[in-house]
């Protein structure tokens, strides 16, 4: 069975996605981040008008984001975003 993580994106007025990720990816003020099951803990302020994608067994989900927090804890990952809009991923 492949490792997930655990993951929470809330934006100030709500929980937008919660549940369990192959994979996350963020901008943050000091660039481009992948995080995979396993990762060190960090904290990282998210960079403004940035994509968060988060990938699923199946699925890719993606945000866009103006500003906020990206938290990696031994639990999980948590986005705390000031706004984060839906967007489609056009197929490569």
């Amino acid at each position: 069975m492949t490792k997930q993580l655990n993951v929470e994106l809330v934006a100030v007025e709500s929980k937008v996605w919660s549940g369990e990720a192959v994979a996350v990816y963020a901008r943050t003020t000091e660039g481009e981040l992948g995080i995979l099951p396993g990762h060190q803990p960090l904290l990282g302020e998210l960079q403004v008008g940035s994509t968060v994608r988060i990938q699923t067994g199946d699925a890719e989900h993606a945000w866009r984001i103006d500003g906020g927090f990206l938290s990696v804890t031994t639990d999980g990952v948590t986005i705390l975003a000031e706004t984060a809009e839906a967007v489609e991923h056009a197929a490569a």
